[in-house]
């Protein structure tokens, strides 16, 4: 029988090289003082691995890719299984010779793999060249079944989309989760800055409220300097964040720092929230066909 109420952990890290020996102790660490705290699901940032490399398009990067299973599940399996929890990664994964995904994969409470999801939105930004490394994720928009509940897990880019936490909450998706890796081009001003900052928080509280679910959402934190000569790097901003069903912040870590969040989720109150507020029922699905389409000339 699957609890009313779920005690949910958040892990923001900074990285400082691609050592993923170190970073995933690193990791480990925080992972084991949430579980001491009590919490069984717990979610860390996109590609915690190494270095956000996505800062330029370098074929050396692609060592950095490795398969799944590998030595990084293997690793957070055997941490799920040893804490007892719901465990969601992120990394960058070696499908086949020249096919690699951005992918992120749970453990429920088992070395096992419980279920994976593919990054499905690949951006190409100054800074963010993610189109060089990522295929697109070819595994649609399904929950992963766990022991604590039906997780929407959806990766970074993901979160600017409305369609994809409406698939997952139509799915049955009990939460949203978002491993996730922004920062802050150092050129713009500070109002740029602060608007782009409102803009990712306020996006992923309004798939909550639309959707009436939770959402979580880890993101790194820490100056990742350019190997692009001339480039400033990237000040990512932290912020990870959990907000209740109705875009309510629970709790939210600050921009600089390293830090964890634990918060206790009334899961039964979803399904309160949604009788409330019945965007499921009166959603008219008779008049949305040209969603599918790029654009409505």
């Amino acid at each position: 029988m699957r609890p009313t109420t779920l005690k949910v952990g958040v892990v923001q890290q900074a990285v400082a090289d691609n050592d993923k020996a170190k970073n995933w102790k690193r990791s480990a660490e925080q992972v084991a003082k949430l579980a001491e705290q009590g919490c069984e699901c717990i979610l860390l940032q996109e590609l915690h691995s190494t270095l956000y490399f996505c800062q330029q398009e370098d074929t050396d990067a692609f060592d950095l890719a490795e398969p799944i299973p590998g030595p990084a599940t293997d690793f957070f399996g055997q941490l799920a299984k040893k804490h007892n929890i719901v465990l969601v990664t992120s990394l960058f994964e070696k499908r086949g010779s020249g096919l690699y995904h951005n992918t992120a994969v749970v453990f429920d409470r088992s070395e096992e793999i419980a279920g994976k999801y593919r990054k499905m939105h690949i951006p190409d930004d100054p800074g963010f060249y993610e189109k060089f490394y990522f295929t697109p994720g070819d595994m649609g928009f399904t929950p992963i079944e766990t022991s604590v509940g039906k997780l929407g897990v959806l990766v970074c880019w993901d979160q600017w989309y409305p369609e994809a936490a409406r698939l997952m909450a139509m799915a049955g998706a009990d939460l949203l989760f978002y491993p996730t890796a922004i920062g802050w081009d150092l050129t713009d001003t500070e109002e740029e800055r602060s608007r782009q900052h409102g803009a990712w928080e306020t996006i992923q509280r309004s798939h909550a409220v639309a959707n009436s679910v939770p959402v979580i959402v880890a993101n790194r934190t820490g100056f990742e300097a350019s190997p692009v000569e001339g480039d400033p790097g990237i000040q990512f901003w932290g912020q990870s964040f959990i907000a209740g069903p109705q875009g309510e912040l629970l709790a939210k870590a600050n921009a600089n720092e390293e830090a964890t969040l634990a918060v206790d989720i009334d899961l039964a109150r979803t399904e309160q929230v949604k009788r409330i507020w019945p965007y499921f029922r009166d959603r008219r699905i008779d008049a949305y066909d040209e969603l599918t389409k790029r654009w409505r000339d």
